[in-house]
């Protein structure tokens, strides 16, 4: 079993914006992306000074296969549309491969 995680970086698109930001985070969205195939948990993080939000989302199996179920995920509809979240510039997403797996 190779495993992994996804890292995503976002924040609110306005202070107004906020709290539908972290309902649609914490309600909407990572139950639905623990539905998907490989994501089985995840963690979200906030900032200490400025910056943006943090969730790490733990992958087991094969983080390509993981990815590809995300695609598939995205462009049926399974996955919401994000509310509340800054779009330009978007969120930075990045999976990353335990070593050694």
């Amino acid at each position: 079993m190779t495993g992994g995680v996804m890292i995503v970086e976002s924040s609110p698109s306005s202070d107004r914006d906020t709290p539908a930001y972290h309902d649609w985070y914490e309600n909407t969205h990572i139950p639905e992306m623990l539905r998907i195939e490989g994501f089985v948990s995840a963690r979200r993080l906030e900032p200490l000074e400025g910056g943006s939000f943090v969730v790490i989302y733990e992958i087991e199996g094969d983080p390509e296969q993981a990815r590809a179920a995300l695609g598939e995920a995205l462009s049926s509809g399974k996955v919401s549309r994000p509310e509340g979240v800054r779009l330009d510039p978007p969120p930075t997403v990045r999976y990353l491969r335990r070593l050694g797996g």
